[in-house]
Formats: structure tokens, sequence, C-alpha cells
């Protein structure tokens, strides 16, 4: 078989169909790759959504406990300064 020294209308025509046809195919895959990294991505921001949900709840817990230890704290100053006053109190007397 001898090579061609000349491409021919009808061949041309049928290279350049056959390329797009590829192409064509080339661009179904990506757009299945572009549906599949969107999915990924919707999903990726679901999980942060409800991390960030979850961090927001402790974050309301460690502010609800360190509000119960100041109140605690007030409380504990208040009863030892009721104690010193009664000792004080007793020994005057």
């Amino acid at each position: 078989m001898t090579p061609r020294k000349g491409w021919t209308d009808g061949r041309l025509d049928q290279f350049e169909k056959r390329v797009d046809e590829r192409f064509d195919r080339v661009d179904e895959r990506f757009d299945r790759v572009d549906e599949r990294f969107d999915r990924f991505e919707r999903e990726v921001n679901l999980r942060f959504r409800q991390v960030d949900e979850r961090f927001e709840q402790v974050d309301q817990r460690f502010d609800r406990v360190e509000g119960d230890i100041r109140e605690l704290r007030t409380l504990m100053i208040g009863g030892f300064v009721a104690v010193i006053a009664a000792i004080v109190g007793t020994a005057a007397f």
C-alpha cells in the first residue's frame, strides 16, 4: 500500500466529521465530569454548613458554661464575705 500524496475533498470531509465526532465525545465526558464535581462541591458545602452549625452549638454551650462559672464565682465570693463577716461579728461581741 502506498501512501497518498494528497487528500481528496471527500477524504477531508470524512476526516473533519470524524474529528468533530471525537471532540463531541470528549465534550460529553467533560460535561459528566463537571456534573460530578458540581455534586461533590454541593455535598462538601452541605457538610461544612453542618459542621459550622455544630460548632455554633458548642460555642453556645461554652458561653452558657462561662456565664454559669461567673455566677458561681460571684456566689462563692459573696458566701466567703458572709462567712468572714459572721466570724468578725461574733469575735467582736
